[in-house]
């Protein structure tokens, strides 16, 4: 479980963090799929600045977890709290509209569209103008376009893909498309940003890259985030509180220290029983 630390990214996580009261809660939460139980009465929260990760053996439950945050799935029982409320039933781009957006484990991009569009579908939720209003383009539409491209820039600029701004995404390599899928997700402006796996296949100058945005995100912008990775390394240095998953259950949760040395942690990532 020691993973590799990642330098860079520890020294920016030792600073002061601004972590604020609870934004989200998740009450006995289970999920099922006809007979089989993804998550299995899970309770945790999120309070608001912090850097909070999910983590698990494959086949934990962790993704069903992050769908039911962004709405995408419905959990049979239990509740979803977001700032003292139960959230009622709604669908994902309501969700996506209380400030709360995401990437994906498997890249989810529009390989034939350029960086800059692809970054733009993310204002999506934020536009207000007309279908026809964006046909015409002209007046309310054409000054939103500039005003939401303006915000574009900055982000692309914030992470350092200025050199690929035109570049059809089908074009990049892995890692950049993982910064660009960063960037449209962050074009939403989220107060909570959900990241599944934005590790994933990067090798260790890739990772580190995404260590230190992932980082400024939350700095810079107050971006609370809730985090999943299998690189325990990762989740060491950039975690402010870990829950850990195994075959739909909560089994630990808590500072990374003290996680890294439970025993049912330890257990469920090694597959040894314990003993005593």
């Amino acid at each position: 479980m020691t993973g590799q630390v990642q330098p860079a990214a520890a020294e920016a996580a030792g600073g002061d963090r601004r972590i604020g009261p609870v934004v989200m809660e998740m009450k006995n939460i289970t999920l099922r799929f006809g007979g089989v139980t993804a998550i299995r009465d899970i309770s945790f929260d999120i309070r608001e600045g912090e850097i909070r990760a999910i983590i698990g053996p494959n086949g934990a439950g962790k993704s069903s977890m992050l769908n039911v945050i962004s709405g995408f799935y419905r959990p049979q029982e239990g509740e979803v709290w977001f700032r003292g409320q139960r959230r009622p039933r709604l669908k994902p781009y309501q969700v996506a509209r209380q400030g709360i957006a995401r990437t994906f484990q498997n890249i989810a991009l529009f390989e034939g569209m350029s960086v800059l569009d692809n970054i733009m579908t993310g204002r999506l939720t934020l536009m207000r103008s007309t279908i026809l209003d964006q046909a015409l383009w002209w007046g309310r539409a054409e000054r939103e376009e500039v005003a939401h491209r303006e915000k574009v820039e900055k982000i692309i600029d914030f992470l350092e893909i200025q050199h690929v701004r035109k570049t059809p995404v089908g074009r990049l390599p892995y890692g950049l498309k993982k910064r660009v899928e960063l960037a449209r997700a962050l074009a939403a402006e989220p107060r909570i940003l959900l990241l599944d796996e934005p590790m994933a296949g990067m090798n260790v100058e890739e990772k580190e890259d995404m260590c230190r945005f992932v980082l400024d995100v939350n700095d810079e912008f107050g971006t609370t985030i809730v985090l999943i990775e299998h690189d325990m390394g990762v989740v060491m240095d950039l975690s402010d509180r870990v829950v850990v998953m195994d075959y739909g259950r909560k089994i630990a949760d808590g500072p990374p220290a003290e996680v890294r040395r439970d025993q049912a942690v330890i257990d469920a990532y090694l597959g040894v029983p314990h003993d005593g």
